[in-house]
C-alpha cells in the first residue's frame, strides 16, 4: 500500500481554489481532501499515524488537521496487514496543487527522436527521453501525434516517412501496455489522418482495430483551403521546409496537392464508424467554414482542432464541438501561420482545449498567461489543460481534475516572476498595463503519476 500526502496548498478543483487543504492520495487514487490546520499534534512521518505527538528524526514537525489524521487512520483500518502506515509528504504550501496536464496534440516526439534532418535515433530510447522531458512540463499523459500522408510534401524529416511512423505507432502501444513498468508518464497514440493518405487506408483501419490509437483526426493540407487558403502562406511554410525551392518546383507542387486524391466521405465515414466502435474520439483539423463542421459533425466528430477563424470557432462550439487551440498561439499573441489567435479563441469562449502543438513548455505558461493577462479564473484555465481534454478524449472518469475517486496525477506549482524579453512583451495585448518587471508564471515542482513523487525540482 502507498500513500502520498500533498500537504497545505491551494488546491485547484474543477470549480474552485481551495486554499490551505491536503490531498491523500492511496494506491494511485485520490482518497480525501480535507483543510490543513495549524493547531494540531505533531506526528513522526518515520512512525504509523498511531505514533503519537512526536516530531521528525531532525527535529522539525509536521502538523495535520483532525481530518487528515482520521483519514489516514481510516485507511490503515481498511488493511490490517500493513502494521505501519508511512505516506510520502509533500509540501506545498505556497503553491498551486494542480491535475497533471493532458495534451491531445503534440509532435515533440519527432523532435526527440530525429533531431536532425536526415538523421532518426533509437525510436525506443526517443520516448523514454521524451517521458522525463514531458513530466517535467507537467505533462502526465501524452498523446503523440503522429501523421500518415499520402504525398510527402512536408517529409524534411524522415520520421515523417510511413515506416518510422508504423514503428513509432507499435513502440507508443508497448509503453502503453506496460503503463506502470518504468514509465514516468501516460502515453496515448494520437493518428492523424492527411486525406491524400488513400493508399494507407487499410493500415489506418487495421491501427484501428488492434487498438494501438487513442484518437483519430482528419487533415487536409491542400493549398488554398483550410490552414493554407491563402497560397503564399503554403509557399512560405514549404521554404521553411525546402529552402532552395523554386516558384515553379513550389507551383507545380500546389498542382500535385490539389489534383491528388483524396479519401471519399464512405471511406471516411467507415473509418469514424470503426473509431467510435473502438471507443475513439475523432478530430477535424483546421476548419474553415461552418459548412465543413457540419459536414464533419454529420460524419461523427466531436473535436475541432485549430479552427482558422474566431467565427468558425464561435461556430464550433455553438455545435457543442470541443475547439482545440494551440498553447504556443497563447504566449506568442498570435497563431504562427496568421490564423485565429487562442487568446481572443478562449476570451470568447469559443475554445476549450489548449494543446503544446510543439512546445510543451507553454502549457503551464499559457494557463497562467490567461489566467493574469486575460483575466480568466486559474480552475478554467487549468481547465484547458486538464479536465476538457480529459472529457474530450473520454478520459474524464479517471483523469482531469483532483477529486476523490479520481488517478492520483498531481502536480505541485510555484507561481513566479520571470523577465520578459522586448519582443515577448511585446506580445502581450495588455502589455502596456502590465508590471515591467516581467510577468508571473509558474513552474512544476513535483510532478506525481498515480499517487507517486516521479519529478522533484
Amino acid at each position: 500500500m502507498s500513500v502520498t500526502v500533498i500537504l497545505g496548498g491551494t488546491v485547484v478543483l474543477a470549480d474552485r481554489l481551495a486554499a490551505n487543504h491536503d490531498v491523500i492520495i492511496s494506491d494511485g487514487r485520490i482518497v480525501a481532501i480535507e483543510p490543513s490546520c495549524e493547531r494540531v499534534p505533531l506526528w513522526d512521518a518515520q512512525s504509523s499515524v498511531s505514533g503519537g505527538e512526536r516530531g521528525h528524526r531532525d527535529g522539525s514537525s509536521v502538523l495535520f488537521s483532525d481530518e487528515l489524521t482520521a483519514a489516514i487512520g481510516r485507511l490503515q483500518e481498511n488493511r490490517t496487514d500493513e502494521p505501519s502506515l508511512c505516506p510520502l509528504l509533500v509540501d506545498a504550501r505556497g503553491c498551486y496543487v494542480m491535475p497533471g496536464f493532458i495534451d491531445i496534440h503534440s509532435d515533440y516526439i519527432e523532435s526527440v527522436a530525429s533531431p536532425r534532418p536526415g538523421v532518426v535515433m533509437d525510436l525506443s530510447a526517443a520516448l523514454y527521453e521524451a517521458d522525463r522531458a514531458l513530466v517535467a512540463q507537467g505533462v502526465t499523459t501524452i498523446f503523440h501525434s503522429l501523421s500518415i500522408y499520402g504525398l510527402t510534401v512536408f517529409d524534411h524529416k524522415p520520421i515523417r516517412r510511413f515506416e518510422n511512423v508504423s514503428r513509432l505507432i507499435e513502440q507508443i502501444g508497448a509503453m502503453r501496455e506496460r503503463e506502470a513498468d518504468g514509465h514516468l508518464i501516460r502515453h496515448r497514440m494520437h493518428l492523424r489522418v492527411e486525406l491524400d493518405a488513400v493508399a494507407r487506408l487499410i493500415e489506418i483501419h487495421d491501427y484501428l482495430l488492434a487498438g494501438k490509437v487513442d484518437l483519430l483526426s482528419f487533415m487536409d493540407h491542400t493549398p488554398g483551403q483550410g490552414q493554407y487558403r491563402d497560397l503564399e502562406v503554403f509557399v512560405n511554410t514549404l521554404r521553411g521546409y525546402k529552402r532552395d525551392i523554386s516558384d515553379e518546383a513550389a507551383h507545380e507542387l500546389i498542382r500535385r496537392q490539389q489534383g491528388a486524391a483524396k479519401l471519399s466521405l464512405e471511406q471516411m465515414r467507415r473509418l469514424i464508424a470503426t473509431a467510435h466502435e473502438q471507443g475513439i474520439a475523432v478530430a477535424s483539423h483546421d476548419d474553415d467554414s461552418a459548412d465543413k463542421l457540419e459536414l464533419m459533425q454529420q460524419l461523427g466528430v466531436s473535436i475541432s482542432e485549430f479552427p482558422i477563424s474566431l467565427a468558425v470557432a464561435r461556430e464550433a462550439a455553438r455545435r457543442k464541438l470541443h475547439t482545440v487551440a494551440g498553447a504556443p498561439n497563447v504566449l506568442l499573441g498570435h497563431s504562427h501561420s496568421g490564423n485565429l489567435s487562442a487568446r481572443e479563441a478562449v476570451c470568447a469562449g469559443a475554445a476549450d482545449i489548449l494543446c503544446s502543438d510543439y512546445y510543451p513548455a507553454a502549457l503551464l505558461r499559457a494557463v497562467f498567461t490567461l489566467h493574469h493577462d486575460c483575466n480568466i479564473a486559474l480552475p478554467d484555465a487549468v481547465a484547458l489543460v486538464t479536465l476538457n481534454p480529459a472529457r474530450a478524449t473520454g478520459l474524464d472518469a479517471e483523469l482531469g481534475e483532483i477529486a476523490v475517486g479520481k488517478r492520483g496525477d498531481i502536480l505541485v506549482v510555484r507561481e513566479h516572476a520571470v523577465t520578459l524579453s522586448p519582443d515577448a512583451a511585446a506580445a502581450r495585448k495588455d502589455a502596456a498595463a502590465a508590471d515591467e518587471s516581467g510577468e508571473a508564471q509558474g513552474a512544476a515542482t513535483r510532478s506525481a503519476v498515480r499517487g507517486v513523487c516521479v519529478v522533484e525540482v
